[in-house]
């Protein structure tokens, strides 16, 4: 049992019983040690050698003789556990090399051509998209945007469901949903406008920026994923409670209201016929965040 027990720690079958008749003898000199275990005195000798590598045994000389020490056992299992210790923390580093790490995996683009490849990666996707949009801005600084791009996502039959801004091209672009396999909600551009354009898919999270240059990045990381289509789900309900409250006329969220209508009260037992225009209460800001 001692023995596979060693064996299992990388000793190889003589090295343990080596050590073990090592450690029964006490300081012994290589013969005595070799008889002991049954092993020849020049492969005793080689195999002390080894294990005097490892830490596993010590020799003294006594006239021109060495004797040779098992380690004692207590020192040799804190050695083990600190070898066990160290390659725990090495784990992280050890995943990594294995792509296993949990560290996010982040890839740069810049130009035009460089935000083609993190759209064209976003077609491999294995799930819907999750979209942030400023329509106007990534059709500006991409052109051929909805030939290029969205018809082949629509090819590929990739579903996207977008989060874009309640102006001209935002509404164009929703118009569009039922033949585009895509589902838009807009919200108010004056209280929440953005230019960057986000993707999530995946286990993957892209974000472009078209304001100054183009630049973009594709951040792989199932955590950073998961926490962004949390996130884009509590926006999504929010924008989809707004059109529940107001019906299929809603105005974008986070539009203003509209004017409330005039209302016409008549008084009874003879007083006069009055009319007044009731406001109605201000509709508390819904914030994103």
């Amino acid at each position: 049992m001692i023995h596979k027990i060693l064996e299992g720690l990388g000793l190889q079958p003589k090295e343990a019983k080596v050590y073990l008749a090592a450690l029964e003898l006490g300081s012994s000199p290589v013969s005595a040690i070799g008889s002991k275990a049954k092993i020849n005195r020049v492969s005793t000798y080689d195999i002390l050698e080894k294990l005097g590598k490892k830490g596993l045994v010590n020799f003294m000389i006594k006239r021109d003789i060495k004797y040779y020490t098992a380690t004692d056992p207590a020192l040799v299992t804190e050695e083990f556990k600190k070898r066990a210790d160290e390659l725990e923390k090495a784990l992280p580093e050890l995943k990594r090399l294995r792509g296993e790490t949990s560290h996010p995996k982040i890839q740069y683009f810049e130009g035009l051509e460089g935000i083609k490849r993190i759209y064209s990666d976003t077609l491999n996707s294995n799930t819907e998209i999750l979209n942030y949009c400023n329509s106007q801005a990534i059709r500006e600084s991409w052109p051929e945007y909805d030939t290029e791009y969205v018809q082949k996502r629509i090819e590929k039959g990739i579903q996207l469901r977008g989060i874009a801004l309640d102006d001209e091209y935002g509404k164009n672009v929703q118009a569009k949903d039922p033949d585009s396999m895509r589902e838009i909600r807009l919200i108010s551009k004056d209280q929440y406008n953005f230019t960057n354009e986000i993707n999530i898919y995946d286990n993957k999270v892209s974000i472009i920026s078209t304001k100054d240059e183009l630049i973009g990045m594709i951040i792989e990381s199932v955590e950073i994923a998961n926490t962004q289509r949390a996130l884009f789900e509590m926006i999504w309900n929010f924008a989809n409670a707004k059109v529940s409250a107001f019906g299929t006329n809603a105005p974008a969220f986070g539009a203003a209201p509209a004017e409330a209508p005039e209302m016409t009260i008549r008084k009874v037992g003879g007083l006069k016929k009055t009319e007044k225009k009731e406001e109605a209460p201000a509709e508390d800001q819904v914030s994103l965040f």
